[in-house]
């Protein structure tokens, strides 16, 4: 399975989902292969830091930020069951190499009007790979809901004028925890094993695995 965390608009969390759903599928027992392909490098930061803090790596980072991931990602995936890839923040030939590699690919949204806005051309883009590579699955994943407000809500309704785009059931809330961890390459799971944002993450990939189906 390979999944691409995708959006045009930078600061969604793209990154920490991509990391963070990586790591609870090595954890249960998958061989994942993470593929970097946003030149801002933000999973290669995360890993050199691991590494830095002396840890076990969970899974293999690559760095590809270049638009032949869809002529590679056979040769590079054949070891792994899991491949995630954390795609570049602005829609380019690059982000339709990821999509065209991908069998599923998730567009986190906060719940802001911006946000909401900012998503048509990725969904425009995602419906005309979708002509060409009819398996492929795509919908939207809520991240950074601000907890104890309506937004999340609110954002529900907007993302729905998207005809025939899903939402992903489960959300994951804006928390300090996942900055905390990542400071020093780890993931919530490690930091805070029984917290909420280590279920939230384990509904997302639940939910993931649903949504493959």
């Amino acid at each position: 399975m390979i999944i691409s965390f995708l959006n045009q608009k930078g600061g969604v969390g793209k990154t920490t989902l991509a990391v963070h759903t990586a790591a609870a599928f090595a954890m249960r027992g998958r061989k994942v292969l993470l593929i970097d392909a946003d030149p801002q490098h933000s999973a290669l930061d995360w890993t050199a830091a691991r590494e830095e803090s002396g840890l076990e790596p969970l899974f293999v980072t690559v760095g590809m930020p270049k638009p032949t991931i869809h002529k590679e990602v056979e040769r590079l995936g054949e070891p792994y069951e899991v491949v995630v890839i954390d795609g570049p923040p602005r829609v380019t030939d690059l982000a339709r190499s990821a999509i065209m590699a991908s069998d599923m690919v998730l567009v986190p949204v906060q719940p802001s009007p911006y946000d909401v806005w900012a998503c048509h051309e990725v969904v425009t883009l995602l419906k005309d790979a979708a002509i060409y590579k009819a398996a492929l699955k795509y919908g939207f994943t809520i991240n950074r809901k601000i907890v104890g407000t309506t937004l999340g809500r609110d954002v529900l309704g907007a993302l729905a004028e998207y005809e025939g785009v899903p939402i992903l059931p489960a959300s994951v809330s804006q928390r300090i925890e996942f900055a905390k961890s990542a400071a020093g390459g780890r993931i919530v799971m490690e930091t805070e094993p029984g917290g909420q944002a280590s279920r939230e993450i384990a509904e997302l990939v639940d939910g993931i695995g649903e949504f493959a189906k």
